[in-house]
């Protein structure tokens, strides 16, 4: 088996409890770790977020970070992959390696466009057909996790 590091999921900023909720169960289910970085949009006491992470939540590894600098300082050797509709690479064509932090932007903003500029070797996007701009934030963590978890063996 190639398995030899958890995978992480980094939100920042999140603003929706169910997408939170939704992603620390993901997280949970795959021995993921969760990162949550900045302010977020609610309080991690709220009904909505518990009900949607279900009795999961205590099963999922969560840190807290005021910003992703600091993240960054205590991990400084991880490597970030932005997730951007932005982003030239398919989430299909990138190699994912265990270990990767899989980072994903607020619902109503993503990441900032300097960063996905700043890292175009590890900035990765999901293609979307038609006249849908974009996905939920929790199914597009579920289909980068998923594909990074089949890449390195653990499915």
């Amino acid at each position: 088996m190639m398995y030899t590091e958890p995978f992480h999921v980094v939100l920042i900023e999140p603003e929706i409890p169910p997408n939170t909720g939704n992603i620390a169960r993901l997280c949970g289910a795959t021995c993921t770790v969760l990162h949550l970085v900045g302010k977020l949009g609610f309080s991690t006491d709220d009904r909505q977020l518990k009900r949607a992470g279900l009795d999961y939540w205590s099963e999922v590894e969560i840190h807290y970070w005021p910003d992703l600098a600091a993240l960054r300082q205590r991990y400084p050797s991880a490597r970030l992959v932005y997730t951007s509709k932005k982003a030239l690479t398919s989430h299909a064509r990138f190699t994912f390696r265990s270990g990767d932090f899989l980072v994903f932007g607020k619902e109503t903003e993503g990441l900032p466009e300097q960063l996905i500029d700043d890292n175009p070797e590890t900035s990765i996007r999901i293609p979307i057909f038609g006249k849908v701009r974009s996905l939920n934030l929790s199914t597009a963590a579920g289909i980068v996790l998923y594909e990074a978890l089949r890449q390195t063996g653990r499915l």
